[in-house]
């Protein structure tokens, strides 16, 4: 890991000079190729835009992942590349290297009703026919569950070619169908995402739940009310798993198709 001497210093949060603003990031497919490591061009801008504004990212994975991405080609703690990180939309946040209040899927749905939704996806899962079947059909996340048809130990190659038929046979949108006429009462959203996979979390524990954070941060003394939200994100249409943070009323969205767009785009905007 890096020393703290070698991470650049930033202007205090209430002095960075545009104010009440804060720019987010979905992870993968915005800030890096999806499942794969952040380039050293776009880690040079975020650090040149957060000398401007404060920062943050907003992912569906835990902390371990958007470190190995975001953190680890420069051996830092991810905590310390953004002011604001909301791992599992959220669920488990930090500001400023220090946590935030944290909650639980399992908490909230109890361990019955997890039993019989993984005994369904489970048998859903062994009858499907799918190109390829590898490992960790289900994780279980603090704040949701992710589950894949193929399998998260996938690899890059077989997730890019079940992505492309995924297209065409529809395979996560028929199952979520099946999943949501089987366990919409439980009150749970069901959001396709990435490349292999979907999430399940709790109605209203999508990406929006981060701006939650964003709000109490605001009620604390010398608190910043972040007036100015931007959020950059990739699956912005309906059913993708940045639509309601990227349709929701306190944010301006950008939809992006990639790092390369979402560079140009921060450019622009902030004179970069």
């Amino acid at each position: 890991m890096a020393t703290r001497s070698e991470i650049p210093s930033y202007p205090p949060l209430a002095e960075r000079p545009v104010k009440n603003t804060i720019v987010l990031f979905d992870v993968d497919g915005t800030l890096t190729p999806a499942r794969l490591d952040v380039s050293p061009e776009i880690l040079l801008l975020l650090s040149q835009l957060r000398q401007k504004v404060a920062i943050g990212f907003v992912g569906g994975s835990d902390l371990p992942k958007q470190q190995e991405q975001l953190g680890d080609p420069l051996k830092v703690p991810v905590t310390s590349l953004f002011d604001f990180c909301f791992s599992e939309n959220g669920l488990t946040a930090f500001k400023l290297g220090e946590p935030l209040p944290s909650n639980s899927f399992i908490k909230w749905i109890g361990e019955d009703q997890y039993k019989e939704l993984v005994r369904f996806v489970l048998h859903y899962i062994a009858d499907l026919d799918v190109p390829v079947k590898r490992g960790t059909f289900i994780e279980f996340r603090n704040g949701m569950v992710n589950i894949s048809p193929i399998g998260r130990n996938a690899s890059n190659k077989e997730r890019l070619e079940f992505e492309e038929y995924d297209k065409k046979a529809g395979v996560r949108k028929e199952m979520v169908e099946r999943l949501r006429e089987r366990f919409g009462h439980l009150g749970l959203t069901f959001s396709i995402g990435g490349q292999i996979s979907f999430d399940v979390f709790p109605t209203g524990w999508d990406k929006t739940y981060c701006l939650t954070h964003l709000e109490n941060e605001a009620k604390k003394p010398g608190g910043i009310e972040y007036t100015t939200i931007h959020f950059f994100g990739d699956k912005t249409m309906v059913g993708g798993n940045d639509y309601e943070i990227y349709e929701d009323p306190r944010t301006i969205g950008h939809s992006v198709k990639g790092p390369e767009d979402t560079m140009r785009e921060l450019r622009e905007m902030f004179d970069l």
